[in-house]
């Protein structure tokens, strides 16, 4: 039984009483929905039920019954705090806390100073001469690999542009990245315009789609849905049935069947992912597509959080977005088919290739940079700071792989985890954060890992297998009859 509040507001959201009134942390974590979602900042209580109209959209309600002071801090202007006063109910009972001690509100303490450190050396700054030369560049992989197909009727010039291709969208991807991070400009506005550009015109993705998704990730990584059919969890690991990262999402399924029981497929899918893994990963692009297409035009819905967002307050740019993909696949079909020259054998392959080559290639690298990490359920995770890091894992040059290709390869995201912990930091400079933010680590005794391409691979597929053996060992020893 937990204590009850001091005093209690009215129900009217946003109109507080005239006395203070104060919550246990206990009382806190009872509003843990969309529909009932309290949070904490700075030991201040807001009631954000059904706030759908948040400007980040449903990640919001990640952090329903949490603190999310943090989280804020690494998404949010200065000044974006005035926005939230509306749904201000009480404070906070510091003391009420009893899950933290002295030690950790001093960690707590300890990185939010090194924040505004880093704010003050100017690490939140961009370059805005690099991102003009990312996007230069990556504009000449496009040309390119258009001259290529234009100008010659040679099957392996074909080849080589269609992988060329490949690797434009995954560079264009991390470029998208930055500018929705808003690493790039200052006002906001114009790093979404230049997300609809690199987004929906270049690569076919719905900006709205991947910054909600991408969001929720940011919010809460490697965080188990509470159920099968939830969407309070991570979404770049809502991966059931084809992929398992923890013998409870293995098992989660059970709860949809009348039986309790594992389907089939779910005791197929899981028994041999380990082999399945990069099939499964070059078909990310067309999954990502169809979600994209489906978002835009307003035909369908990634979760339902997302639905119900997309109802009440629509797309930012309803117009352009739609536009933006449209004229995507006017130039992809030009380019795919040869500009009239392929047959539709052909020009099939073309496709398939770039696309599936993109999708290895873009989840290559935020595989290593998640996959085969810590997981979480949401009434276990960790303060913000630990979740970031013991979920995240840094890519480093090695077995053949320079670092300087890694750096490009990976588009900043060989930082993952300085990334993670920093989102609007400047991809630039990241590595100049490296040494601090990992010195930190080790004074406050936070696991940070780093593994270069082949190593982190290797530890992402055993981990596949220990959870495919685990569910194995699991299901025998449940239903011993099978």
């Amino acid at each position: 039984m937990c204590k009850a509040p001091e005093e209690r507001t009215s129900n009217l959201v946003g109109k507080p009483s005239a006395k203070l009134t104060k919550y246990t942390w206990d009382e806190v974590k009872k509003h843990i929905t969309p529909q009932d979602a309290w949070v904490v900042h700075k030991n201040k209580v807001y009631d954000v039920s059904n706030w759908y109209d948040h400007p980040g959209g449903a990640v919001i309600f990640t952090h329903a019954g949490d603190d999310m002071t943090d989280i804020f801090a690494a998404f949010h202007a200065q000044g974006s705090q005035a926005m939230i006063k509306k749904f201000y109910i009480g404070e906070l009972i510091p003391e009420s806390m009893t899950h933290k001690n002295q030690r950790q509100f001093d960690f707590e303490k300890a990185y939010r100073e090194l924040r505004t450190q880093l704010v003050m050396m100017g690490m939140f700054k961009s370059n805005q001469w690099f991102y003009a030369y990312k996007c230069a560049t990556n504009m000449s992989m496009w040309a390119t690999a258009m001259a290529m197909v234009y100008f010659s009727d040679n099957v392996f010039v074909h080849l080589a542009s269609s992988l060329l291709l490949g690797l434009f969208f995954q560079q264009c991807g991390w470029l998208a990245h930055d500018f929705l991070h808003h690493q790039v400009f200052k006002y906001r506005k114009y790093g979404d315009l230049a997300g609809v550009f690199w987004g929906n015109l270049m690569q076919g993705y719905s900006m709205q789609w991947w910054k909600n998704k991408h969001n929720g990730h940011h919010a809460v990584p490697n965080l188990h849905n509470s159920t099968a059919t939830s969407q309070d969890g991570d979404p770049d690991i809502d991966t059931m049935p084809l992929l398992a990262w923890s013998i409870k999402q293995a098992q989660s399924f059970r709860e949809l069947r009348a039986d309790g029981k594992d389907s089939a497929f779910v005791k197929f899918a899981i028994k041999y992912q380990v082999f399945t893994y990069f099939p499964i990963l070059l078909l990310a692009r067309i999954s990502w597509l169809n979600e994209s297409f489906k978002k835009a035009y307003g035909i369908g819905a990634a979760s339902k959080n997302a639905k119900v967002e997309l109802q009440r307050k629509g797309l930012q740019f309803p117009i352009l977005e739609k536009v933006g993909i449209f004229f995507h696949y006017i130039w992809m079909f030009a380019l795919c088919s040869g500009f009239g020259r392929f047959s539709v054998v052909y020009s099939l392959a073309y496709f398939f290739i770039a696309t599936c080559s993109c999708g290895l290639f873009l989840a290559l690298v935020f595989g290593l940079g998640h996959n085969g990490m810590a997981t979480y359920d949401a009434e276990t995770r960790p303060d913000f700071w630990k979740l970031q890091v013991t979920t995240t894992r840094n890519i480093t040059g090695g077995h053949g792989f320079p670092q300087a290709f890694v750096d490009w390869f990976c588009g900043g995201l060989q930082y993952q985890v300085n990334h993670h912990l920093f989102p609007m930091m400047p991809r630039h400079n990241l590595a100049k954060t490296h040494s601090i933010i990992e010195s930190f680590c080790k004074e406050w005794g936070v696991t940070y890992h780093e593994a270069d391409m082949v190593d982190g691979n290797i530890e992402v597929l055993k981990h596949l297998a220990n959870v495919s053996d685990d569910f194995l060992v699991e299901m025998i020893n449940e239903f011993p009859a099978m």
